[in-house]
């Protein structure tokens, strides 16, 4: 990651605050500054050593004594869906993707508040105003599209996600809580991999894998994914972390 742009950039580690994942916990992050020097090449280094961003703040989790979260991608050349995912895919053709503008939208905020209280009550964010969903999902020195989600004319879902050289990161997505049985989340990340072999890239960037937490281990299902420990990409095996 060596060279005259990044050796720019300053790294410090946060001071302890709760924890998203377990509520036991305290966690921190490592954390590279300055904003501005962050654009979208120097990012794509950054998120090849396991950083994410929030907004324009970019980190990577730096816990004293936990590793539970480990950064996670899906080669898109070796990915075959399986049983399950092969009928989400197929339940979910008459869903038009478009793209739009990175922008506040009442329409997808009143989306966002909804998923958020139903599918995340308690947690961090679920009672974001209008100022932390901007800083959150519509703040970005990288190349990020919003791609809106609509069956019909009801919108379902709404992704937002950067654009590297070499892939995709998921940045956040959220959808309609109140669709059952719709496996919303699993289509998005199928549409992504298909979004990457049309694009001719190799890897959907998905965050953080965390065995222990049911909303973030469902990644374990994309196979084969890849998995970086020890300062290297490897290969998924059950018995990670």
């Amino acid at each position: 990651m060596n060279d005259a742009r990044t050796s720019t950039l300053k790294f410090y580690t946060t001071k302890s605050y709760p924890c998203s994942y377990f509520s036991e916990r305290s966690a921190r992050s490592q954390v590279a500054t300055p904003d501005h020097l962050i654009d979208a090449r120097i990012y794509e280094k950054l998120i090849r050593v396991g950083f994410r961003r929030s907004g324009c703040f970019t980190y990577r989790p730096d816990c004293d004594g936990c590793n539970a979260c480990i950064p996670a991608r899906i080669n898109v050349n070796q990915f075959s869906p399986n049983r399950s995912q092969r009928r989400t895919w197929k339940r979910h053709q008459q869903i038009i993707a478009t793209r739009q503008a990175l922008k506040f939208n009442s329409e997808h905020f009143a989306l966002y508040q909804r998923y958020q209280s139903m599918r995340h009550s308690l947690g961090s964010m679920d009672n974001d105003n209008r100022e932390q969903y901007e800083e959150f999902l519509l703040q970005s020195n990288v190349d990020t599209e919003l791609i809106e989600f609509h069956v019909g004319e009801q919108l379902r879902m709404v992704s937002i996600i950067d654009k590297l050289d070499d892939g995709l990161s998921a940045v956040y997505t959220f959808y309609d809580p109140e669709i059952v049985n719709a496996s919303f989340g699993t289509y998005n990340i199928l549409w992504q991999i298909e979004l990457c072999r049309e694009l001719n890239l190799s890897y959907v960037y998905l965050g953080y894998w965390i065995k222990e937490n049911r909303k973030m281990s469902y990644k374990a299902n994309f196979q084969p994914l890849e998995v970086f420990i020890d300062n290297q990409w490897q290969l998924f095996n059950s018995g990670t972390n």
